[in-house]
């Protein structure tokens, strides 16, 4: 049996339906989804008559329910396919601001998350860049030491 890919995709920016509609497809076919950050997802449209619409709903599963709403979801085979889709963050023109205003009490908390998340993603790509540098000044030191080994590899194929 092949091993389940699991396809994350990054949520902020795209449109609700298109989104939903890509997502469908991917989990009806049998593959893993988790899509991030969907608070940042778009919502074309009156602000107002979407507000009217998902205030009678879950506030925290508007990205969860257009997708369900594109599957067979009363079949074995439509469930299986909801059962593969993972929403982080799973409410919602951007989604958060509608679902702040029908009742999701936590839109700052995921402002801050996201900002210590870019600060850390800062701290991070400092400390890469560092250590590629590092890297290629390691190499260029041993670069003279390894040559004959080098050359031994590429004879036998295996270093391109």
């Amino acid at each position: 049996m092949a091993e389940v890919q699991v396809r994350v995709l990054n949520g902020r920016g795209h449109l609700l339906g298109r989104l939903a509609a890509i997502v469908a497809k991917q989990v009806l076919l049998g593959r893993k989804v988790v899509v991030v950050r969907c608070e940042g997802i778009n919502i074309s449209g009156n602000f107002y008559r979407n507000k009217l619409k998902y205030l009678a709903f879950l506030r925290n599963r508007i990205f969860w329910r257009s997708v369900r709403g594109m599957l067979p979801h009363k079949t074995q085979r439509g469930q299986a396919a909801l059962d593969r889709l993972k929403p982080t963050r799973k409410f919602a023109y951007h989604l958060g601001c509608l679902a702040h205003e029908v009742g999701w009490k936590y839109q700052a908390v995921t402002a801050t998350l996201e900002e210590k998340r870019k600060e850390k993603a800062k701290i991070h790509y400092r400390k890469k860049k560092q250590l590629m540098r590092l890297r290629k000044q390691a190499e260029k030191n041993v670069e003279k030491k390894i040559d004959k080994y080098t050359e031994v590899l590429k004879t036998h194929g295996l270093l391109v």
